[in-house]
């Protein structure tokens, strides 16, 4: 059994325990919409008459994450399903947490959700839909609807503004206009949510999105990306040469690369938020870096972008760090950006230099950066394919071996330990990358005639 359908049975199996005691239980929320649309819902959430104190009663196991708000979460063969006292909520002076919780009907708490497709109830036991907002209406027509005011829910928790331009790009549904409305008239409000909460937001819309690129376009048009990331704002109407790249701007060509996204597998060697974010600051310093340089082929001038690439990547990570990125993750993501430009040069490369790139840790989510540099522009890149083949090859055998030769052998030989005794290192180890000696003996023979 898949922790999906576990889920799934204990869930079924505490809304049976809460009715027999004579208890409303219904799932709710997202598990309810996901499985009109025909998805597996990642969890399961249960709203029901029940008072906290007496969930806690009825189950032998269970977590009072959220005791103030009638949230009570109940372990069952270690998976957790939060079960939540039907409530309304007073006035949330914060824009996050209601001051007030009242513990009300179903229909009460239905209504002071976020979205209409986000209220459905349904009752696994009979088998019912219980809707109270014409949730399931907004369903079927494909629309992100504002439950009541839009502004109001909006101001509630101003956390909604992103989570409309979520639901509609990962259910490939459109915000209705009244709600489009609000959240563009409450979106200079959203750096009210804490840098965490907008940061969790925005890496599932970059990750989960049908179509990251038209995500990211969504949150420019309403209003949220110059509040969030107005780096990457800047980015819009920044030209490039069109003989590379006749996209058109470093914003259009940003989107497309995002839109070509694929999902990740386990075994790829990076994750699904770390080239997410490669995507979308590698060219991050490209305003800064602009300039027309003399074009000595036409006589006239020429665009480009200087080290963009060095200054990007110090830029890419103060965002990071704002953003509170994991700083595992932080730095690889860096790391690909300081390096981006490094793959156009791979057939020129010499054998030792092209091995050691590859051999970085990091080798995998510089290779797919480069898969989408190339596809946001005129197409899978003659130097990706060179280095998909090269690598593949390599990764047959070790891509950078154990050295032969330590720093310990030229000491024994009677060299001095310092900065010639590590250059002269890594030229033993580009002639052992290179294949020009053919075991440990010949490359100590070839050390005696270069040592100084």
């Amino acid at each position: 059994m898949t922790k999906q359908s576990s889920s799934k049975a204990i869930a079924h199996d505490i809304c049976l325990t809460l009715q027999n005691a004579g208890y409303e239980a219904y799932w709710a929320g997202g598990c309810v919409r996901d499985q009109y649309l025909g998805l597996h819902p990642k969890d399961y959430d249960i709203a029901t008459s029940a008072r906290p104190n007496q969930v806690e009663a009825l189950f032998s196991k269970t977590l009072a994450i959220g005791k103030s708000f009638g949230v009570i979460a109940v372990i069952e063969d270690k998976i957790q399903i939060d079960v939540a006292t039907f409530r309304a909520d007073a006035p949330y002076s914060d824009g996050r947490h209601p001051d007030a919780v009242t513990f009300c009907a179903a229909a009460e708490d239905a209504k002071r959700r976020d979205f209409t497709i986000n209220a459905l109830f349904y009752d696994p036991i009979s088998k019912k839909l219980i809707d109270y907002v014409d949730g399931m209406a907004d369903l079927k027509a494909g629309l992100i609807r504002a439950i009541g005011t839009p502004l109001e829910r909006f101001q509630e928790d101003r956390l909604r503004l992103l989570r409309a331009v979520r639901f509609s790009h990962v259910l490939s549904f459109h915000i209705e206009p009244s709600t489009r409305q609000a959240l563009e008239q409450e979106a200079s409000m959203i750096n009210a949510v804490s840098i965490e909460r907008i940061e969790c937001e925005l890496t599932r819309t970059l990750t989960e999105s049908q179509n990251p690129g038209d995500a990211l376009h969504t949150l420019q048009t309403v209003g949220l990306l110059p509040e969030i990331l107005p780096e990457v704002s800047r980015l819009i109407g920044v030209e490039q040469p069109p003989d590379y790249h006749p996209e058109g701007d470093v914003y259009t060509h940003t989107r497309m690369m995002l839109n070509q996204m694929k999902d990740v597998s386990d075994d790829s060697g990076f994750t699904q938020l770390e080239i997410a974010y490669a995507i979308l600051l590698h060219d991050i310093s490209k305003p800064d870096t602009y300039a027309l340089h003399p074009d000595p082929k036409t006589g006239g001038k020429r665009i480009r972008f200087l080290e963009h690439e060095a200054k990007g990547a110090m830029k890419a990570d103060a965002i990071l760090k704002r953003l509170k990125i994991p700083n595992r993750q932080r730095q690889r993501i860096v790391d690909v950006i300081a390096n981006h430009m490094r793959p156009f040069r791979a057939t020129q490369m010499r054998h030792s230099t092209l091995r050691r790139m590859m051999g970085a840790p990091t080798f995998p989510l510089l290779l797919e950066l480069h898969r989408l540099d190339g596809l946001g522009s005129r197409g899978l890149l003659p130097s990706y394919s060179f280095l998909h083949k090269a690598y593949h090859t390599f990764k047959e055998k070790p891509i950078l071996p154990k050295p032969w030769i330590s720093g310990r052998d030229l000491i024994a030989r009677g060299m001095k330990d310092g900065p010639a005794l590590g250059r002269l290192l890594s030229r033993a180890y580009d002639r052992q990358l290179e294949e020009k000696e053919p075991n440990r003996e010949a490359l100590l023979h070839w050390l005696k005639t270069h040592q100084k």
